[in-house]
C-alpha cells in the first residue's frame, strides 16, 4: 500500500481499514477523524446522532468562495466469506493490492465508502490544493438506513452546495438516486414430531457473487435463497423432503444474499444427492455467465429443532417462491437506469417465527409505494405479520445545477468531453440531506468500486488518482 499514488488519499485509506467500523459502530472511527481534525488545528463538532463535520478554512487568496461540503459515510458493509475468519467488531481489513485493485482478504473491503472519507481528508494534506472554506461532513450507519443523514439538523453546516464522494464510476456525474423502503415479514411456525427414520441434513447454497441490491440489481446475479427455495421445492415434488426445520440466508438488507442453508429431514440420502446435483446443474446453466460460482453441498446436522408442520412448510416454501426480487422496470427518461426494484434480502429461522427481510428502491415514489405494498400483501397472505420502514427520500435530479456545470467542465478538460449527468438505483445520502437542507446544490463523484457488499469488493488504483485530480481541480474551480 505504501508506494500507491495519490499517497495521501491512501495513506489515510489504511488509516481508516484499520478501524472497526461496522455500521452503528462508529465511534472509534470517528475519534480518529476528530484526532486528525485536531491535529491539524481544525474546528469540528459532532452531533447526537454521531456525524461529524470539520471544518477547514479557505486557502490563501480563496478566503471570498461560497463555502463547500465534501461529504462520505464512515461505516461500511461486513460481509465475509463463510471460510473468512474475522470479527468486523474487532478486527482491521487485511488490504492487498492486485494488480490494478485494491482488495480486502476474504471481506468486504470498505472503499464504499471508505475512499470518500480518505480523500476529504487528503484535502487537508494535500500541496498545492486551492480550495474556498470547506465543511468535512462524515456521516454514519449509511449502510443500515441513512440513520446519519437522517439525524442531520439546520445550522450544522455553513455550505449551501454539496460533493458527495460515494459513487462508484470513473468519469461520471451523478445528480440523483433511488428513494427506499424496508417491508419485513414475520411467518408464525408450528412445528410437529420428528417424522420416524429420517436423517438429519444441512443443505448449503454457496458461492455467488452478492453484492449490492441496487447498483447490481440489474445483472440477474443468482439470489441464493430463491435458488434454495426452489430446490426445497424440487426435493417435494420428487417425494423426497420428510420434513423442514429451519431456512436462513443472505445476511444484510442491502445485499444480494450470497448464501442460504437449510435444516431438512430426509429418508433417501442418494436420491437426494442426486436430485440437489441436478438442480445444481439446471440453475448453473441459467446463471451462465453472469454468476458462474454456484456450489450446493449437504453435511449432517446435529440442529435439534423439531421440524415445521407439513402444511407451515408448505406455507414457507411458497411464500418464498412467490416474493419477487429483481428489478421491476426500467426508466424511460433515463435509458439504462433501474427504475424500480426489490431485493428478498435476508431468512432467519427461530423456534416460533421465519423472519423475511426484503427491501424496495424506486426512484419514483409512487412506484415504491407500489411494489413495497405488493410486497406486504404476499405476506399478509400467507399470514405473517407486515412491518415497513418509514423509508427515505430520493434524490430528484436537477440538470440546471450551478456545480454540475462547473464540474462537467472539469471533467471535460480530464476526459476530453463533459459527461451525460446520470442517476443511480441506491440510496444516496443526498436525498435525505437535499430533504434536510432545500437549498443545497449536489453532485456526486467518485473512482471505480466493484462488487460493493460483497467479500469480491475491490477499488480500482488508477481511478482513485483521477478521481483525486478531479475533485483538486473542482475545489480549484469553485467561485
Amino acid at each position: 500500500m505504501d508506494t500507491l499514488e495519490p499517497a495521501v488519499v491512501w495513506k489515510y485509506f489504511a488509516g481508516l481499514s484499520a478501524i472497526p467500523r461496522r455500521s452503528g459502530e462508529e465511534t472509534a472511527a470517528g475519534n480518529w477523524v476528530i484526532r486528525i481534525a485536531e491535529d491539524h488545528g481544525l474546528n469540528w463538532q459532532r452531533d447526537a446522532t454521531g456525524n461529524i463535520v470539520v471544518q477547514v478554512p479557505a486557502t490563501p487568496g480563496r478566503e471570498g468562495v461560497a463555502p463547500t461540503v465534501l461529504q462520505g459515510h464512515l461505516d461500511m458493509v461486513c460481509e465475509k466469506n463463510a471460510d473468512t475468519v474475522h470479527d468486523f467488531s474487532t478486527d482491521p481489513i487485511r488490504l492487498r493490492v492486485v494488480g490494478p485493485e485494491v482488495k480486502a482478504t476474504g471481506t468486504t473491503l470498505g472503499a464504499d465508502n471508505g475512499i470518500g472519507v480518505a480523500m476529504a481528508l487528503a484535502v487537508l494534506d494535500a500541496k498545492g490544493a486551492a480550495h474556498g472554506p470547506l465543511d468535512l461532513l462524515f456521516t454514519v450507519d449509511e449502510e443500515r438506513g441513512l440513520t446519519g443523514a437522517k439525524g442531520l439538523q439546520p445550522g450544522f453546516l455553513r455550505g449551501n452546495r454539496l460533493i458527495n464522494i460515494d459513487t462508484e464510476e470513473l468519469g461520471q456525474i451523478y445528480i440523483g438516486c433511488a428513494g427506499g423502503i424496508d417491508t419485513i415479514l414475520t411467518l408464525p411456525l408450528v412445528r410437529a414430531p420428528m417424522p420416524h427414520g429420517a436423517v438429519r441434513i444441512r443443505i448449503a447454497v454457496k458461492g455467488l457473487r452478492g453484492g449490492h441490491s441496487g447498483c447490481d440489481i440489474h445483472e440477474g446475479r443468482g439470489n441464493a435463497n430463491r435458488i434454495l427455495a426452489r430446490m426445497l421445492r424440487d426435493l417435494q415434488l420428487k417425494g423426497l423432503l420428510a420434513g423442514v426445520a429451519a431456512i436462513d440466508g443472505g445476511s444484510l438488507r442491502n445485499a444480494i444474499p450470497r448464501e442460504a442453508f437449510a435444516v431438512v429431514d430426509i429418508r433417501d440420502p442418494a436420491a437426494v444427492q442426486a436430485a440437489l446435483a441436478d438442480y445444481r446443474d439446471l440453475v448453473a446453466g441459467e446463471l451462465a455467465g453472469v454468476d458462474e460460482g454456484l456450489h450446493v453441498g449437504t453435511e449432517a446436522s446435529q440442529d435439534a429443532r423439531l421440524p415445521l408442520r407439513d402444511d407451515v412448510a408448505q406455507r414457507v416454501i411458497d411464500l418464498l417462491l412467490a416474493l419477487p426480487h429483481g428489478y421491476i422496470a426500467f426508466s424511460r427518461a433515463l435509458p439504462g437506469l433501474v427504475e424500480t426494484s426489490t431485493n428478498l434480502a435476508t431468512l432467519t429461522t427461530t423456534d416460533d417465527h421465519l423472519t423475511i427481510a426484503t427491501s424496495q428502491r424506486s426512484s419514483i415514489q409512487s412506484q415504491l409505494r407500489w411494489v413495497a405494498d405488493s410486497v406486504a400483501s404476499l405476506g399478509r397472505l400467507a399470514g405473517a405479520t407486515v412491518q415497513q420502514s418509514d423509508g427515505y427520500p430520493g434524490w430528484p435530479p436537477n440538470p440546471n445545477s450551478p456545480l454540475l456545470a462547473q464540474a462537467q467542465r472539469v471533467f471535460a478538460r480530464q476526459f476530453g468531453e463533459a459527461p451525460v449527468p446520470k442517476a443511480i438505483h441506491a440510496g444516496l445520502e443526498c436525498g435525505l440531506i437535499g430533504d434536510r437542507f432545500p437549498s443545497m446544490d449536489m453532485i456526486s463523484i467518485g473512482p471505480d468500486v466493484r462488487n460493493a457488499h460483497s467479500p469480491d469488493e475491490c477499488v480500482d488504483i488508477a481511478s482513485v488518482a483521477q478521481t483525486w485530480q478531479i475533485l483538486l481541480a473542482l475545489l480549484a474551480d469553485l467561485t
